[in-house]
């Protein structure tokens, strides 16, 4: 498996290092600022060779310049949103390939966050930008609950293995409202106390498995379109 690392950054960002240890190739996964993810790629010994974006957004994009100024990367981005990428050298969409040294991955278009957002499923780690989160969905800026619905559905259909390694540490909040909406639900009460243990240690709660979204996630869990639509209403406007 790929060798993954986080980056925290800006208030609640992690930047994505994925790195092969047979090539010494090495990825950067939205980039939201460059300072701090080169130090650490120095720190390791590891080349980053390219940037993988998922989607448009600043906080995703606003290191592109600076990582491809400092160290030559090919920077590889949603073919719907190529114009918004800074330096992207190579647009993909679902069907395509990508490659970290010996590690295949392939595209999943996820319009719903923003209209051309895509994912990068490996063999156990999938790097989902801004559509799923632990215990939550990304917001409907650009797009519907249908696509949300439909991009979770895509997800969902990985092993349940895989390892999610999304973009935000969002996590406490997404809990205290996935559990006013199954306050019943066992795993879920439990995985909510793991999670204020971690954060109380100042430590990270992601990457998290899909197998632990298919028992705690409320998007994931929706029954039906409008179930979703409503939840993600629901969790806009909540404030708990």
């Amino acid at each position: 498996m790929l060798d993954v690392i986080g980056v925290p950054v800006l208030s609640d960002n992690y930047v994505w290092l994925a790195h092969d240890t047979d090539t010494g190739e090495t990825a950067v996964i939205d980039p939201a600022v460059a300072g701090p993810v080169l130090e650490v790629a120095t720190a390791r010994g590891w080349k980053i060779t390219q940037i993988l974006n998922t989607h448009w957004h600043p906080d995703h994009v606003g290191g592109n310049s600076d990582i491809v100024a400092a160290t030559g990367a090919i920077v590889t981005g949603p073919k719907g949103e190529a114009e918004k990428i800074p330096h992207i050298s190579r647009a993909v969409a679902e069907g395509d390939e990508v490659r970290i040294g010996n590690h295949v991955g392939r595209v999943i278009d996820c319009p719903a966050h923003t209209a051309g957002h895509n994912a990068y499923a490996f063999d156990g780690a999938l790097f989902c930008g801004d559509t799923l989160f632990a215990m939550g969905c990304g917001r409907l800026f650009e797009g519907t609950a249908e696509q949300m619905h439909s991009a979770l559905a895509k997800f969902m259909a990985l092993p349940p293995r895989t390892l999610v390694y999304c973009a935000h540490e969002y996590t406490q909040s997404n809990a205290r409202f996935a559990v006013t909406v199954e306050p019943e639900n066992q795993a879920l009460l439990k995985r909510v106390e793991a999670v204020d243990r971690l954060r109380a240690r100042g430590e990270p709660t992601v990457p998290f498995s899909l197998a632990m979204e298919a028992a705690t996630n409320p998007f994931v869990r929706a029954g039906s379109v409008e179930e979703l639509a409503r939840r993600r209403a629901a969790k806009d406007n909540f404030r708990g």
